[in-house]
């Protein structure tokens, strides 16, 4: 609503300008079209666009044109502000939800569902983020693979790339070979790319973690943390993300990595395939130290 509030204003200025005499660029009416249709749209990314061809195409009108972008932005950050402050904590939240299938090799070779929800919710000076995901096969009355995981990992946000990070997690896979696992873990952040089209976001500090083994040992030790988060955004239709983490300390150490590619179907709805791979150095006496998950599945974006 605020972005045709916008467009109103800005043409009435510049109506203003012609009636007054004062001496005033006029933009060509199919790039003012065009701007204000991707200003109405709300997509950054159309704006900056419109913004570049048009000062190629134009250039005694091409400041103009970002003299306007630039008011917008101004004018959308202000509103976005006031949003996020006047925000309640159940607003804000944005994410996805996943429902497929899988199909495992290692300590167990089946197929079998899946489910995942992340949520993030961005603010001023915090961002929190939310995870969940269940792996789960029942097969003639014996279950095959079982694997639950939960975390929360709040962000105190330093400057618009560097932050501070707290990590809770726990999991459970007794294919894996062990019933529950705690994780805790404090550290730096920082975003090391950040455009519309790639994001780079690297974690790393010291972790305390907690593991109950399904042969009734148990194992808590000081470890270090540290994390990957990376996103390319190959086409306006098409994603890749690689997520990777690591625990590293004097007993059993984890390494766990997912590549996945999305691929847009229709409005919030896409297509993935995902492949996991999580390494345990020191599993207990009869299980395998790889594990690997292959998952297919469909992706809701809110």
């Amino acid at each position: 609503m605020y972005a045709l509030l916008f467009i109103a204003a800005t043409a009435a200025a510049d109506g203003g300008a012609a009636q007054g005499g004062e001496e005033r660029i006029v933009i060509p009416p199919p790039i003012r079209a065009m701007l204000d249709a991707a200003i109405a749209s709300g997509n950054e990314n159309e704006v900056s666009t419109i913004v570049k061809y048009a000062r190629a195409a134009d250039p005694a009108s091409g400041d103009a044109v970002l003299r306007i972008a630039d008011e917008w932005r101004e004018v959308r950050a202000k509103d976005r502000q006031t949003r996020i402050v006047r925000a309640g904590w159940t607003d804000l939240w944005a994410g996805r939800a996943e429902v497929g299938g899988f199909i495992t090799t290692g300590n167990s070779n089946t197929a079998g569902a899946t489910g995942v929800l992340d949520l993030t919710r961005e603010g001023l000076e915090w961002r929190h983020k939310l995870r969940g995901r269940i792996d789960y096969q029942r097969s003639l009355g014996i279950t095959t693979r079982e694997h639950y995981l939960a975390a929360y990992e709040p962000n105190w946000k330093l400057d618009s790339r560097r932050y501070v990070y707290g990590a809770l997690q726990y999991e459970s896979d007794r294919f894996l070979g062990y019933s529950n696992r705690y994780s805790a873990s404090a550290g730096a952040g920082y975003s090391a790319i950040q455009t519309p089209a790639v994001t780079l976001n690297l974690e790393l500090g010291p972790a305390f973690r907690h593991t109950e083994f399904i042969d009734a040992a148990v194992e808590s030790s000081i470890a270090a943390r540290g994390s990957v988060d990376f996103d390319w955004k190959l086409t306006p239709g098409l994603t890749l993300r690689q997520d990777a983490s690591a625990y590293l300390q004097q007993f059993n150490s984890t390494v766990s990595s997912t590549t996945a590619l999305g691929a847009k179907l229709l409005g919030p709805l896409s297509a993935q395939v995902s492949y996991t791979v999580q390494y345990e150095s020191m599993p207990p006496e009869g299980r395998v130290s790889t594990d690997t998950i292959s998952r297919a599945s469909l992706v809701y974006t809110f």
